[in-house]
């Protein structure tokens, strides 16, 4: 694949004056149309227009466009029409550059036959995804899109397949981040549930299969788009998006902090930064932060804000399974994924949702080249009938197959014991004084050569610093596969 640019020169005098021409007015069409006032039918819910979008995500003046003139070929049901004919179709497509560096996005336009997806819609956001994995940079999508454009029929269905295959195709290889803007339905839905990550924006953006009033039809369920598919629903119940904001400003400027955190591609290293906070830097409090009592919770995200860089960490699905904190932090400048068991809510047991939210952030983050820091304080899988008839085996070792699968570097701090009552219930006091004296503390553990070293907490972040200046160099080879085989 290569980019193809036309220029106007060299033509004759008379030609180039009506090319010129021509190029002006087309420009001028695509501008008014895809750039609209903030006013416009957008306007009332706050929502950005598809190129506003673009251009506050992006740094100014970086957005080069593509196919501004591409139109749809439907000449079915009166699509043939001048006043149906619109420059550009129904999506902005292009590249850029986010903080300096290669970025290419598309950004569906509802205003446009509902952001619907035709023939020459799919192929310009193929067309960017294409080069995105050519050269190795990110894809971005930021989706508002009906679904499929009903009066181009299978080929509408088509251009989906052609999208799919391409998320597929690009997973692992470049990072992928689709942000949902606006109502996605249908086919639309999909190409966000392949990719890396999904955001959505409270209170206008929804994700179903099918609206309420089908639901109603075939279910007789009576259900408001925002209960069946809004930012609340898909964030705290169902997973499927990882982080929800107030709004489409909010929205694009966390992404653009976000997308710090992120490597080019799959043969770049975890991105480093320049940091101010000292890497030797002693961080006292976690010296008393986690309590002596086995039965009293602490805040797990207490420890990880103390010994990032500037506090910072960009937690992932904050408001699902939240016995297991996940997210991005910068140790000494360099991007780390960071996993941790949350005492405070279910004692920070292991469940279904927790094993599968843990193992898909380390999966990317070993597909990524980034670091895994993990603070481990767990009693073990969560006991009950729900979970073992929802499978708790199957899905608990995707966790235990993405940790013995990732060949990044690997750091893991022990904070508290386990489970030791649950051992010992029904027997006599002194036995469970006794097997903590002899295994429930580190000292057994680091005689045998189970853990590396006993640490002070308050040198947590000084260890963590210097072992991965250590591990930066790792390699490690596996035996020759196709692919691995997890347990889905």
């Amino acid at each position: 694949m290569f980019l193809a640019l036309t220029l106007l020169l060299p033509i004759p005098v008379s030609n180039r004056k009506k090319n010129k021409r021509i190029l002006s007015e087309k420009s001028e069409q695509a501008a008014h149309f895809l750039f609209p006032l903030i006013c416009c039918s957008q306007g009332p819910s706050g929502k950005l227009t598809a190129r506003e979008r673009i251009l506050l995500l992006l740094d100014p003046d970086s957005f080069d466009e593509y196919d501004m003139f591409v139109e749809h070929r439907c000449s079915d049901f009166g699509m043939d029409s001048n006043k149906n004919k619109y420059p550009g179709d129904s999506v902005v497509t292009g590249r850029g550059r986010i903080n300096g560096r290669l970025a290419y996005v598309f950004s569906q336009d509802f205003t446009v036959f509902g952001g619907s997806l035709s023939g020459a819609h799919a192929q310009k956001i193929c067309k960017v995804m294409d080069q995105a994995a050519m050269v190795g940079a990110p894809v971005i999508g930021l989706n508002d899109s009906g679904g499929a454009r009903i009066q181009e029929g299978v080929e509408s269905l088509a251009g989906y397949a052609d999208i799919f295959l391409r998320n597929v195709l690009c997973s692992g290889v470049v990072p992928q981040i689709s942000l949902i803007m606006g109502p996605c339905a249908g086919g639309a839905v999909y190409s966000p549930a392949l990719t890396d990550f999904t955001f959505m924006v409270k209170d206008t953006s929804y994700l179903f299969i099918t609206g309420p009033d089908v639901v109603k039809s075939v279910t007789n369920e009576d259900v408001t788009q925002e209960q069946l598919g809004g930012a609340k629903t898909h964030t705290a119940v169902s997973g499927v998006a990882h982080r929800a904001f107030e709004n489409d400003i909010d929205a694009l400027l966390n992404l653009r902090e976000f997308f710090n955190y992120l490597p080019l591609s799959n043969r770049d290293p975890a991105p480093v930064c320049e940091c101010h906070d000292p890497s030797d830097r002693l961080v006292p409090e976690l010296d008393t932060v986690v309590p002596v009592e086995s039965t009293k919770a602490y805040d797990m995200l207490d420890i990880i804000h103390s010994i990032a860089d500037e506090r910072e960490f960009f937690e992932i699905m904050p408001s699902y399974a939240r016995n297991i904190v996940v997210g991005f932090a910068r140790m000494n400048g360099r991007t780390v994924g960071i996993v941790g068991n949350q005492p405070k809510v279910a004692s920070g047991c292991l469940d279904i949702n927790s094993s599968v939210k843990g193992a898909r952030f380390v999966r990317f983050c070993d597909a990524f080249n980034i670091p895994l820091i993990t603070f481990v304080d767990v009693p073990g899988f969560l006991p009950g009938t729900a979970q073992e008839y929802g499978g708790i085996i199957r899905h608990g070792a995707k966790l235990l197959f993405a940790f013995a699968e990732a060949t990044v570097p690997k750091i893991t701090i022990i904070t508290r014991k386990g489970a030791v009552q649950i051992i010992f219930r029904g027997k006599e006091a002194n036995a469970e004084a006794e097997y903590v004296d002899k295994f429930a503390n580190p000292f057994p553990a680091a005689m045998r050569g189970f853990v590396d070293d006993i640490i002070q907490p308050s040198t947590t972040r000084v260890r963590i610093c210097r072992d991965l200046d250590v591990l930066a160099s790792k390699t490690q080879s596996s035996p020759w596969k196709k692919h691995a085989n997890i347990p889905l």
